[in-house]
């Protein structure tokens, strides 16, 4: 990969993070002005708000994106599928989607496997996007591992590392466990943890083009992308000797 960077790239690799259990639709409208500001990639909002969200993104190339089963994964598939078909309905081009930690916990991966596939195949027939969001603070590498081959098997878009709500969220080491489970041209989405500039390297240096990071410091990163691009200093670290992302 190329370690020049633009700003235009960090954007395209942000999904604005509007899910605060108590954010009114105040701030997520303003969060969808800062996503049309940047021109970031998507949104991602609570499916109460995704009508809100599409109606403000019109015009944009933003992207509205929801959250289905979250943030435990524990509705049964029917659900899934149901707050799923509404979404994409609604206006959603792209769906967040938490698997079912328990049933995987518990090595039940036919569950895993059925409904992953299930999701998958609806979403993808009515043109939407999909992500699988693992919550890796929960997980074991081998069941990591397992979700990664569940995942590829489906053929899913995107595998996630976290919803954000968990004991803890995206780690270098997860990314390149994920990278190296999941062949291109699945790409990898962090959330949780990336909270400036250097991370956001950080994570397309590990996990190639088409990545995201789901944000919720947007301005900030932003910010700082302009301007060392202006500097010339916007390039990517070498993800070898990359262990953690920055504390702060």
């Amino acid at each position: 990969m190329d370690t020049e960077v633009k700003a235009l790239d960090i954007a395209k690799m942000i999904d604005v993070s509007l899910l605060r259990p108590d954010m009114p639709p105040q701030e997520v409208l303003a969060g969808c002005r800062l996503a049309r500001e940047y021109d970031c990639i998507s949104v991602c909002v609570k499916p109460c708000d995704v009508s809100l969200s599409f109606e403000a993104l019109k015009g944009s190339d933003v992207l509205t994106t929801t959250v289905i089963g979250f943030p435990h994964g524990s509705n049964v598939t029917e659900v899934k599928l149901k707050e799923a078909g509404i979404a994409i309905d609604q206006g959603c081009a792209e769906i967040d989607v938490v698997l079912n930690i328990g049933r995987l916990k518990g090595g039940d991966n036919a569950y895993i496997e059925e409904e992953v596939k299930a999701i998958t195949d609806y979403a993808h027939g009515k043109g939407a996007v999909v992500k699988i969001i693992f919550e890796n603070a929960y997980l074991t590498e081998e069941e990591k591992i397992k979700a990664c081959e569940i995942c590829v098997k489906a053929g899913v878009d995107f595998v996630k590392t976290s919803t954000g709500y968990a004991g803890g969220g995206a780690t270098i080491p997860d990314l390149k466990l994920m990278r190296s489970h999941c062949p291109e041209p699945i790409a990898i989405k962090a959330a949780g943890g990336v909270r400036s500039l250097e991370a956001a390297l950080m994570v397309l240096a590990v996990c190639g083009s088409g990545c995201r990071f789901g944000c919720t410091r947007t301005d900030q990163i932003m910010k700082d992308a302009r301007a060392a691009e202006a500097a010339g200093t916007l390039t990517l670290p070498d993800p070898a000797g990359l262990t953690a992302f920055p504390q702060g």
